[in-house]
């Protein structure tokens, strides 16, 4: 329940809204200066107090004896602290056809056209609220034809054989809510710190878009790279097989050897189709994140060879990190909002004042309506202060009290999540150089080792069982160096994703567009 006095201020009659124009003034300086924003004003949360993302001083990614892989390039990094993240992060890759695919999912992707969307939404919003801390001006006429009483009783216009006449009424009103605490500036602040949610909604957008397209792509060449290996295997034991019919149909060999072989030729055909099923899925999925439908196949095709893997890696240090990414910036925003959403509740818990004016004219021909005799003015001021509400307004402002500490909790939640993702990045590629590197030289050890052991056969000082075993240490190498190679690239791209993807360094998010409407303001 609410009290609500009114307060009638010199109602009458005018020659001109002048006084109206004086109230209007008042009111707005008494806003501006008696005003003030009740609720606690936000503070910005401090850096969190870390030197390094590891406990140890981070050691580089580096194989042993500077190995450079079967599919090209070296598996040794560098960490170069302090350094900067580019803005086109997967150009590092240096593959023109990744760099072609990035650009048509930025200027295709219907899920970054929706967050940008949203954005606008937003921002909108903000600028709808600011509307509220001015006066609302509307204009009305009213134009009627009326019949009077006639006879005995008297008309209205003084003239009892005048039975018909029209009557001419515009007017302006004009309406004013002062903030005199602060309630429309600390909803606009919410409003605003939604909107700077939203931009860091869409910068998480663009970076979780471009990170997929070149995982994706990764993984497409790491998949090729493992229907290659295994293919290589097929064909070889196609032809041991082949080799071991002829022996066997010259009496060299039992046929418990062509047995074993054929078994083992038949396992490694299995492995191929579902490889193929996930090329095929990881097309479909790359021509998805590109804005296309999978009957618009993209043309380019990605292998590890055409990817090079970047050798100097930044790393930002750990006080730079909670401005960096979007995650962590948008979960701030939502503190501020919620700090400004307590400001908004006590406001409601305090008297609310409004101001309403109204003037114009009122006549029988619309040429008497500029006379001074026709014009009217009011002016009422309100004023309504809650007074029992059975703790409603109360446990209100205390929700919002609680939605604060909430988001704050989310917030730390959220930065030391990002430090973890960043630890285990660094962790991985530290290990990836040295899975590389073994990987490779077990590639080359075993592919060396199944050619001398198939002319040792052929020689016939080996039997059919060594070879075998020669084929699939072979192939398990071959898949082992693949999968190790499109790791070290996948965590490369995520080490750039952990530290946001350097956002701040770029300009190519499409702006909103202009503004359509010609009169915005009425």
């Amino acid at each position: 329940m609410a009290a609500s006095p009114e307060i009638k201020l010199r109602p009458g009659r005018a020659p001109s809204l002048r006084p109206m124009v004086r109230t209007g003034l008042a009111a707005l300086a008494l806003s501006a200066v008696g005003g003030c924003m009740v609720g606690p004003d936000y503070v910005p949360p401090a850096d969190p107090p870390a030197i390094r993302y590891t406990r140890e001083p981070l050691g580089n990614p580096t194989a042993a004896d500077a190995v450079r892989t079967v599919h090209g390039g070296s598996a040794d990094q560098t960490f170069v602290s302090g350094a900067d993240v580019p803005g086109q992060w997967w150009t590092l890759f240096r593959s023109p056809a990744l760099d072609r695919l990035v650009a048509e999912a930025l200027a295709n992707n219907p899920n970054l056209d929706a967050a940008q969307a949203s954005l606008r939404i937003a921002q909108e919003n903000v600028e709808a609220q600011r509307g509220t801390l001015f006066p609302v001006v509307g204009a009305n006429g009213l134009g009627s034809r009326q019949k009077a009483p006639g006879g005995a009783l008297q008309g209205p216009l003084n003239d009892t054989r005048q039975l018909f006449y029209s009557l001419y009424t515009p007017q302006v009103t004009v309406s004013f809510t002062p903030d005199v605490f602060g309630g429309n500036q600390r909803q606009i602040e919410s409003l605003e710190a939604q909107a700077e949610n939203q931009r860091f909604q869409l910068e998480a957008t663009y970076l979780t878009l471009t990170t997929n397209v070149v995982l994706a792509a990764i993984q497409e060449a790491s998949l090729r790279a493992q229907i290659d290996a295994t293919r290589k295997v097929i064909q070889a034991q196609t032809e041991v097989l082949t080799l071991y019919n002829k022996q066997l149909s010259l009496g060299q060999i039992a046929g418990a050897d062509v047995v074993v072989q054929q078994a083992a030729l038949s396992v490694s055909m299995q492995l191929l189709p579902p490889l193929e099923k996930q090329l095929a899925q990881q097309r479909n999925l790359l021509t998805a994140l590109v804005g296309r439908l999978p009957s618009e196949e993209i043309a380019a095709t990605f292998t590890l060879a055409s990817l090079r893997l970047p050798t100097r890696l930044p790393v930002s240090l750990p006080s730079r990190l909670v401005q960096q990414r979007p995650d962590v910036k948008a979960a701030e925003a939502n503190v501020q909002q919620a700090s400004a959403a307590i400001g908004v509740a006590v406001a409601n818990r305090l008297p609310q004042f409004n101001i309403t004016a109204n003037g114009g004219a009122s006549a029988v021909r619309i040429a008497q309506l500029a006379a001074s005799t026709a014009s009217f003015y009011g002016i009422v001021g309100t004023v309504a202060q809650p007074i029992f509400d059975a703790g409603t307004l109360f446990r209100r402002q205390r929700a919002a009290e609680e939605t604060l500490a909430q988001a704050q909790a989310q917030y730390r939640a959220v930065v030391i999540g990002a430090f973890q993702n960043v630890a285990d990045t660094l962790r991985a590629l530290q290990s990836d150089a040295q899975a590389v590197a073994a990987a490779s030289a077990a590639e080359r050890a075993t592919g060396q080792s199944l050619g001398l052991i198939r002319k040792q056969y052929a020689a016939g000082a080996l039997n059919s069982t060594q070879v075998l075993i020669a084929q699939q240490s072979y192939l398990s190498a071959l898949v082992t160096s693949a999968g190790a190679r499109a790791n070290q690239y996948a965590d490369t791209a995520a080490l750039f994703q952990a530290l946001g993807g350097g956002w701040w360094n770029r300009s190519d998010v499409k702006p909103a567009p202009p503004n359509p409407d010609p009169a915005k303001f009425l």
